[in-house]
């Protein structure tokens, strides 16, 4: 089913899916940036914002239209509702253990850029959960850090979309091609105000992503990354990332798919207990602790550890590449480091 809706549509979508008793979430301005919140209406969306992103650089600007999804991928991903930063698993009042309830609510995420829903088709093969209704937002303007395209994660919408969006303003008006992908974001379609796509709208919205994709800036280098990082494990180039590396963890923290975790155990006087995870970074000295010491002590170890991770042993893990090339983990590094960059020095041949 494809249909054509204008804002109003798009509200009323929302509201479809806030009445079938789903959380809907999506992106909003606050604090200066693009994150994301429960939506109440379209209302709430970020009209009219759009953002500039680089090396360790990230700012808000105002567009010259109104578009809701003008804008690349922010400082969260949709990581923080499938998978918490902190998380309780068992309690005790001292008269026994007891597993914590999920309390989760069902989630419908709206707005979900094609990076991010490859994103969540991986994070969910490893930490499970319910699955939300997902809305999708193909990208029609890659931001300046954005490298889906060599990823094969976008600019369009790969599957587990319920439904995807392609955002147009014209002559003709402000309208989003709408293409189901389930049979329950067909029912939600059925139950807005809407018109059936013509030729030239799906023609357009598909345009308009083909163009999204030969205009990004950055791109991986074409040839098997797995052999290209196992092949350049003693390479001298890591000491050189480490010169400039702080080992802060921003890019593990904004990652869409990085799922490590620490497990904590607390008690009180009175004999309560509970042990719960947290969010945990391969840059943190300690997260490879064992027998009396960590095994990446160097800041070039875990740089390597979290990149080879990323683009090579994931493959042999779970039968893909980690990486959806959203480019957060370029835009929040403080030091500007470019994983793209990064690897195609290896790529060139440095070595020691």
């Amino acid at each position: 089913m494809e249909l054509v809706l204008d804002l109003d549509g798009l509200d009323a979508l929302i509201h479809v899916l806030r009445d079938d008793g789903r959380v809907v979430v999506g992106p909003v301005l606050r604090d200066a940036a693009i994150t994301l919140a429960e939506l109440g209406s379209a209302a709430d969306l970020p009209s009219g914002w759009g953002v500039e992103t680089g090396p360790g650089h990230y700012r808000v600007r105002e567009r010259a239209d109104t578009a809701v999804f003008g804008h690349s991928a922010g400082p969260q991903s949709w990581k923080r509702f499938l998978h918490p930063p902190r998380r309780t698993l068992i309690s005790s009042d001292g008269t026994g253990f007891q597993p914590v309830e999920d309390t989760a609510p069902d989630y419908a995420f709206l707005g979900v850029r094609p990076c991010d829903l490859a994103a969540i088709t991986k994070l969910r093969q490893i930490v499970g959960g319910r699955t939300p209704f997902v809305v999708a937002a193909q990208c029609t303007e890659p931001g300046e850090v954005c490298f889906c395209a060599s990823m094969g994660c976008g600019p369009a919408a790969g599957p587990g979309y319920d439904i995807a969006l392609t955002e147009r303003i014209d002559a003709a008006g402000h309208r989003f091609l709408a293409t189901s992908g389930s049979d329950e974001g067909a029912a939600a379609l059925a139950r807005v105000p809407a018109r059936a796509a013509s030729p030239d709208d799906i023609a357009l919205a598909v345009g308009d992503v083909e163009a999204a994709a030969r205009s990004m800036g950055r791109a991986m280098p074409e040839l098997d990354l797995r052999d290209l990082l196992a092949a350049n494990r003693d390479s001298a180039h890591w000491e050189a990332v480490a010169e400039r590396c702080l080992t802060c963890g921003n890019c593990t923290m904004v990652c869409p798919t990085c799922f490590c975790v620490s497990v904590e155990d607390t008690t009180d006087l009175e004999g309560n207990a509970e042990r719960g995870q947290r969010w945990a970074s391969c840059f943190e000295i300690d997260f490879s602790y064992l027998h009396g010491g960590a095994v990446r002590t160097s800041g070039a170890a875990r740089y390597r550890q979290w990149m080879t991770h990323k683009l090579g042993t994931w493959h042999d893990q779970f039968g893909t590449s980690g990486c959806v090339g959203c480019g957060r983990c370029i835009a929040w590094c403080p030091a500007g480091i470019d994983i793209t960059e990064e690897a195609a020095a290896l790529a060139g041949g440095e070595q020691p």
